[in-house]
């Protein structure tokens, strides 16, 4: 029994033994590293910051009554195009009993002034006809006599005009016709008929009747974070980004930079505005979100690699560049310039037919 256990465990070590050596072997020759390359390209760099926001018309008018009463009648819908003038909608007045009867008074007020000053002129005229009295005394009595008419007619109209909101003498000017105070787009008619609207005065903005917009001139407004906003001035340009519209965009003029920073979830935001370039016969709806490529430096058709071929040190950028022998690399200086995050500027230490070393990570 012995005996066979010494044999198993001589056979166990000549096994290892073998092992070892066959493992000592495989690592003294292993197969040689070999190095992808890359060449230099010519390409455009472009370094840049994002901010995020919407695009939204430049000008948006409210359309807003000029009574308060109740809507009759829509004469437009949104995305209809409409003219300054245009109808809008039509309100029926709903006047208020204090104010009526305030009116009627002062009405019936006027009317017994103006009998009391009918009956007296009437009666001074006679007297000057049969020249009893001065042409002067006659000309008072008649001025009081029209002034009497005069304040008759505007109670009258201050009564009609606060029951149906137009006067007889504005032939067809009225104020229960709503009409569009600009040319362009209906973007919402956010009330109905039947609605109850309010006129504009010091206590209420006025119920919004209809949004009319021109959407031939768009603008960007985003904001850009403290960190960006020293980096970017107005005349920039931006490259916008459309979620809802693929595989297009679009440029547009850096205009405005907010001269304060608003707060948002512990950062400093900084709004901006910059108008979008459309080309004839481009369509972008109100509130579309986008995103802006601000460009900060550009450089077109320039010598260039990717950032992760170079290897920084002390202040200078070097790179493994392939020598007359295949897989033989030499360091080599280079001087760089404009760098975009990914791809980096050559301005000297390389020619295109140059073959960089890839690093093994």
């Amino acid at each position: 029994m012995k005996k066979i256990l010494k044999i198993a465990l001589l056979v166990l070590f000549a096994v290892l033994v073998g092992w070892v050596v066959v493992y000592l072997y495989k690592q003294s020759h292993k197969d040689p590293v070999v190095y992808a390359t890359e060449n230099p390209e010519i390409q455009t760099i472009i370094k840049k910051t994002v901010a995020t926001g919407s695009v939204i018309p430049r000008k948006e008018v409210q359309i807003k009554p000029q009574e308060s009463g109740i809507i009759t009648e829509i004469y437009v819908e949104p995305g209809d195009l409409v003219k300054k003038g245009d109808l809008i909608a039509k309100i029926q007045i709903i006047p208020e009993m204090l104010q009526v009867n305030g009116a009627e008074a002062q009405l019936k007020q006027a009317q017994l002034v103006f009998q009391n000053a009918e009956t007296e002129y009437n009666r001074k005229k006679e007297l000057f006809d049969a020249k009893v009295i001065a042409e002067s005394e006659y000309l008072a009595e008649r001025l009081n006599y029209d002034r009497a008419r005069t304040d008759v007619e505007t109670a009258e109209n201050n009564l009609q005009l606060i029951k149906e909101g137009v006067l007889k003498r504005a032939g067809a000017q009225t104020n229960t016709l709503i009409r569009a105070t600009t040319s362009g787009m209906v973007l919402d008619v956010p009330v109905k008929e039947g609605n109850s609207v309010i006129k504009s005065n010091t206590f209420n903005d006025g119920t919004t009747v209809a949004l009319v917009a021109d959407m031939g001139e768009m603008i960007f407004q985003g904001k850009v974070d403290e960190t960006e906003v020293g980096k970017i001035k107005a005349g920039m340009e931006l490259l916008l980004t459309i979620g809802a519209i693929d595989d297009q965009t679009y440029t547009a003029s850096l205009e405005f930079i907010a001269p304060k920073g608003v707060e948002e979830n512990g950062a400093i935001q900084f709004q901006i505005k910059a108008a979008v370039n459309l080309k004839e016969g481009q369509f972008i709806r109100a509130g579309y979100s986008a995103t802006a490529d601000i460009v900060l430096a550009r450089r077109d058709s320039v010598l260039s690699i990717k950032e992760k071929l170079i290897t920084f040190r002390n202040d200078s950028a070097f790179v493994d560049v392939e020598s007359t022998q295949p897989q033989v690399f030499e360091q080599r200086v280079i001087k760089t310039g404009l760098s975009d995050g990914m791809v980096i500027e050559v301005l000297d230490g390389l020619k295109k037919d140059d073959k960089v070393k890839v690093p093994q990570i």
